[in-house]
């Protein structure tokens, strides 16, 4: 694979790991073990049949438990601990033969961009499931599925455009993340209006 391609594919699987990180360990995998991609050395254990087989129901199940509002934001929560550095591992095992520091360095922007997308996610999943209405969360999850498709697509097919959409992207995030945090501590302060007080005895 050339240095265009593996770019592609690191930051591609970390930026996808922070949205949908069993989906994207499938799919890799599974499109590994038939074929249709090369997979670099380092990220031949995704089409173990094992991984794909676990991968695959933990997958059915994220994709449950992203339609469900307020309990999506407890999956993400948890899944801080997981999506994070995963991202930094797979984007590791795309540059495994180039190098110790090139290792280190994929690793560290890999877990950067897998913990910018997750954060994004979250806090806007946070902020969307004070609405009533289950319909904005539903919009948001079929967005995120859309979006999740389209780099996954443009990552193997098209790196190049892929590679300048997610620099965009990145100057995004940096927009967004301030704003999203913001919203998280206003919403934190009503919350913390919002409840009673305990009654003297």
């Amino acid at each position: 694979m050339d240095t265009l391609q593996n770019l592609a594919l690191a930051g591609g699987l970390s930026w996808a790991s922070g949205f949908r990180l069993y989906a994207t360990v499938f799919i890799a995998g599974l499109l590994g073990r038939l074929g249709y991609v090369h997979l670099p050395d380092g990220l031949q254990l995704l089409t173990d049949t094992w991984v794909l087989v676990t991968a695959g129901v933990l997958s059915l199940g994220e994709f449950l438990a992203d339609k469900v509002p307020a309990f999506d934001s407890v999956w993400d929560a948890v899944h801080t601990f997981i999506r994070v550095p995963a991202g930094a591992l797979l984007a590791w095992g795309v540059f495994r033969d180039a190098g110790a520091g090139t290792q280190l360095a994929a690793a560290l922007l890999g877990g950067t961009l897998a913990s910018g997308t997750h954060l994004a996610k979250t806090g806007g999943r946070a902020l969307i499931n004070t609405s009533p209405e289950p319909f904005s969360n539903w919009g948001a999850s079929l967005g995120e599925d859309i979006s999740w498709l389209g780099g996954m697509y443009l990552m193997w097919q098209h790196p190049a455009v892929f590679l300048v959409l997610l620099g965009i992207f990145v100057l995004f995030l940096l927009w967004l993340v301030p704003k999203i945090l913001r919203g998280l501590r206003t919403l934190a302060r009503k919350l913390r209006g919002a409840r009673p007080e305990s009654s003297g005895a």
